[in-house]
């Protein structure tokens, strides 16, 4: 076995554990964070039979992208911050988007989508915890964003996407999980939606998403190891 075999393996063995442990099977998918990482692990990772990868860095992933075109099944999700000047190839290259957190993005995304391509997957980023520092939309934000994105043609809203302050306590990382997804409850009901995703859960909290209801974790220093930044 390989080593990135094995970190598959053990990352699959949590999810599983953590799913039986609330009465949930199948329901979680893992989404490989292969930024930074090397194309030859994403190929690695592919013929293990990983098709979700998550990317940060457009460049990078454009790259990648190209270089892996010929994998079949492959899906391409943008996980980080989105610039006005990037969104054309965002949309142009990529299955899914997580970070949407403004109307103005949503926008240009719908507008820049190719007619050849399916709606865009969107997840929009709720600044959960807060914080001053992070993105995201803010709680009391939400309906007016939702109302707005859920009428844009070639987006396909898909659900709410977060980053908690991290906590150790598993009791502590399970509450804005909860509120995540009873927020995602609420919103489908007041719009009669049907919103099906919870992007929540990294490595060191994936058991407390799972806990509340994450159906996709976002998983990378586990899989492949820590990762070299840019620029650092």
């Amino acid at each position: 076995m390989t080593l990135l075999q094995n970190r598959f393996q053990r990352v699959y063995d949590r999810i599983h554990q953590a799913e039986q442990a609330c009465h949930r099977h199948g329901q979680v998918q893992l989404l490989a964070v292969s930024k930074t990482s090397p194309t030859s692990m994403v190929r690695e990772a592919w013929h293990l039979g990983q098709k979700h990868f998550g990317e940060s860095y457009l460049q990078e992933a454009l790259s990648k992208i190209d270089e892996l075109n010929e994998l079949s099944g492959i899906h391409w999700h943008f996980i980080g911050p989105i610039q006005s000047n990037k969104t054309r190839d965002i949309s142009s290259h990529f299955d899914w988007v997580h970070s949407v957190d403004r109307l103005k993005i949503a926008q240009r995304l719908n507008d820049q989508r190719p007619e050849k391509l399916p709606p865009l997957n969107i997840c929009l980023q709720v600044n959960i915890s807060e914080e001053a520092t992070k993105s995201g939309v803010n709680l009391e934000d939400l309906p007016s964003v939702v109302q707005f994105i859920s009428g844009l043609p070639n987006l396909k809203l898909r659900g709410l996407m977060a980053i908690p302050a991290p906590e150790t306590d598993p009791e502590k990382q399970r509450k804005p999980f909860n509120t995540l997804a009873n927020t995602l409850n609420a919103l489908n009901k007041e719009f009669s939606l049907t919103m099906d995703t919870l992007s929540m859960g990294m490595t060191d909290d994936l058991e407390a998403a799972i806990q509340e209801g994450s159906t996709m974790v976002r998983i990378g220093t586990a899989l492949f190891g820590a990762r070299d930044y840019p620029g650092e």
